[in-house]
């Protein structure tokens, strides 16, 4: 049984296949299964839905006007679901954003106080209570930014308060990038002509996300280059790539099976959705003994092995497609320390 520390009246369990179930019961009344997926936005929604006492067949879909007081930060937030500024967003950036002001809003009933009345301190406040884990609480900054920002565009209000809170210092280095023994160790497990090398090699000598690695083709393969637009932000700010697939690569595609459509086929042919990827390659890992390893470490040590090379930061965003080095700084930081560590020394032997 297990019961969550932050919603009330919420208990759960699994069945016999390792699904998780979550009940609502308030008590004196039965028990409701939430059949939404946990965490999600429509979960929040469903939730609150409850704790009014709004019957099933009237819970409120995402986005959907429901009873609010009016003027109130969830009121704010449904203007905001119905604006181009949210539609413009990807599928799934809108149902994180969502997910983060339900959360935000069923904080001790949040959303049903006036939204002109939060300020800078309110939001200081609920982030310090959220640090523990940091970047969650700057996820929340970071969107009540966004929400106040359509605020202020569309006159609901004359000011953002959340434009100038403070992030919180991360405690985390994001994602492990892959040693250079990690790899070697990874290349043992899966030979060239399997699919999970097909992978390494992919992620490895391109840098990109795994939105785009799952999506790469023949289709894309022009004159010994592969030229394609960046999933990530590609409907606002499209970033179009055009890298070359150096003989490294071309000798292990040539090498291995691939899809009618993509070069990354599942088991069945089909090219891998974006999330069945992630969960394919933490088992490669896993069977190569690398636990802690992930597909977007493969990234950061691309970038990394570029910096080693002596690459600059902006031949790197060229292979990356980062808009800005901030991000691409972090990633190669360790690998610049180490090239600028071995030029200095150089110098001091005479050495060239």
């Amino acid at each position: 049984m297990m019961k969550s520390r932050e919603l009330k009246y919420i208990s759960g369990d699994f069945d016999r296949h390792g699904n998780r179930r979550v009940y609502f019961r308030k008590p004196g009344q039965p028990k409701v299964r939430i059949r939404e997926k946990y965490g999600s936005a429509e979960f929040y929604i469903r939730y609150r839905d409850l704790l009014s006492g709004v019957p099933e067949k009237e819970s409120a879909k995402p986005g959907r006007a429901t009873k609010m007081t009016p003027a109130s930060i969830r009121w704010l937030c449904a203007q905001y679901y119905q604006s181009a500024m949210f539609a413009e967003l990807n599928p799934k950036t809108q149902k994180t954003r969502r997910a983060i002001l339900e959360r935000f809003c069923l904080h001790k009933n949040g959303g049903d106080k006036p939204f002109k009345l939060l300020g800078a301190v309110n939001i200081r406040k609920r982030r310090d209570e959220m640090r523990e884990t940091p970047e969650a609480a700057n996820s929340m900054v970071k969107v009540l930014r966004q929400l106040y920002r359509f605020a202020v565009l569309y006159e609901h209000c004359d000011h953002n308060p959340a434009a100038n809170v403070e992030l919180l210092r991360s405690k985390s280095e994001g994602y492990h990038s892959w040693t250079l023994a990690e790899i070697e160790k990874y290349e043992a497990a899966h030979p060239v002509g399997t699919t999970a090398r097909l992978a390494l090699a992919l992620a490895l000598y391109t840098g990109q996300r795994r939105s785009d690695l799952v999506l790469m083709g023949r289709q894309h393969v022009q004159d010994g280059w592969l030229c394609f637009t960046q999933q990530k932000g590609k409907d606002r700010h499209p970033v179009r790539l055009e890298l070359p697939i150096i003989p490294a690569l071309q000798a292990i595609l040539d090498a291995s099976p691939k899809g009618d459509l993509t070069f990354l086929a599942n088991a069945n042919g089909q090219p891998f959705t974006n999330n069945g990827f992630g969960n394919r390659v933490r088992k490669w890992c896993d069977t190569a003994g690398l636990p802690h390893c992930s597909i977007h470490g493969l990234r950061k040590a691309a970038a990394a092995r570029l910096a080693e090379l002596g690459c600059t930061e902006f031949e790197i965003m060229a292979i990356t497609g980062h808009q800005t080095s901030k991000e691409v700084t972090r990633y190669t930081r360790s690998a610049s320390q180490k090239v600028r560590a071995a030029a200095a020394l150089q110098k001091i032997t005479g050495q060239t």
